[in-house]
């Protein structure tokens, strides 16, 4: 197939690329740094550099490519998280990507005649945080998210909307857990990982909040199932394993090489990271893999974060992609 991937040098681009190539599909990957196009040629694909943000560059791109699937993978989450309370302003750019930048792929599968496109959403923090500690594509999204949080969840809805939507074509919404492995904050050397191993990251409060990870790995095979055969829909892409903050955070400090993490009330929490954090520690869901695992036949290679982790403690230190 011919496919347009948009956001090729991303986190989840960089792992997907070589495997569309691999399996014989015709690439046009974007990217928005010209210093990249290399990067992406070497790996066999057609590289453009266009900005999601300007329709016109994508109309003309796209069709230039022509292509039978468009993939949205553009993301500006590089380098978040250093200071929580800027949770909200660190999202700005990725929510436009996810609406003005959906609304222009959109418009381009429309106008080149594609049969289907794949974007990447999010699983986890959005589902609503009341009733069981596993959500499934079924359940809703969180109806009074934090304040610093609202305008990335209202991204994500109209994302969603836009995508599983779309007419004439299959809009598929891969709603993604948190990202371990190479080229992740979480992987060795990360920045999150390093701020774990050197006890930056305290548990707050009772640490219940259950979190869904995923390792890129897997979210670019998940991906690459998609794109060949998923129904129109709503998907997540975790492991098998949803756990408490106070399960799977100690078990990361110690595969990284860190002692275990501090622990503080939610008091203190709250005054320190804002209560988009206290929520995130303490109180919100996690996401079922049943409805992809049965309807793609599909299998991740690591079926828990406790193997990932693991793992993390053996490779070498990396740079974070960015």
């Amino acid at each position: 197939m011919r496919i347009f991937l948009a956001g090729a040098t991303g986190v989840v681009g960089a792992r997907l690329l070589p495997l569309l190539i691999e399996h014989g599909h015709e690439v046009t990957a974007t990217t928005r740094t010209p210093a990249k196009v290399a990067m992406l040629q070497e790996a066999g694909a057609v590289a453009v550099v266009v900005d999601v943000l300007d329709g016109d560059a994508v109309m003309a791109a796209v069709r230039e490519a022509s292509p039978d699937v468009i993939v949205h993978q553009a993301t500006a989450l590089s380098g978040m998280g250093a200071n929580p309370r800027k949770i909200g302003e660190e999202f700005a750019l990725t929510n436009r990507l996810r609406t003005e930048g959906t609304r222009h792929l959109l418009a381009a599968a429309h106008a080149t005649g594609a049969e289907r496109l794949v974007a990447q959403s999010f699983a986890g923090w959005p589902n609503a945080r009341e009733g069981g500690p596993v959500k499934t594509e079924d359940d809703p999204l969180d109806p009074n998210p934090p304040a610093t949080m609202r305008a990335t969840l209202d991204a994500i809805r109209e994302l969603e909307a836009t995508v599983a939507g779309a007419e004439g074509m299959d809009g598929v919404v891969l709603r993604y857990g948190g990202f371990y492995g190479p080229g992740t904050s979480i992987s060795a050397g990360g920045e999150h990982a390093e701020m774990i191993r050197k006890r930056r990251f305290p548990i707050v409060g009772d640490g219940a909040g259950v979190w869904s990870f995923i390792h890129v790995d897997d979210v670019a095979s998940a991906t690459l199932a998609a794109i060949d055969r998923a129904p129109a829909g709503i998907y997540n892409i975790v492991d098998d394993d949803p756990a408490p903050v106070s399960e799977w955070l100690p078990a990361l400090a110690a595969a990284v090489g860190g002692r275990p993490p501090r622990r503080i009330p939610r008091w203190l929490g709250r005054l320190v990271a804002g209560e988009q954090t206290v929520s995130m520690m303490t109180s919100v869901r996690g996401s079922s893999n049943a409805k992809f695992k049965r309807e793609l036949g599909w299998e991740p290679a690591h079926p828990s974060w406790r193997q990932g982790f693991r793992e993390l403690g053996a490779a070498p230190r990396e740079a974070v992609a960015a």
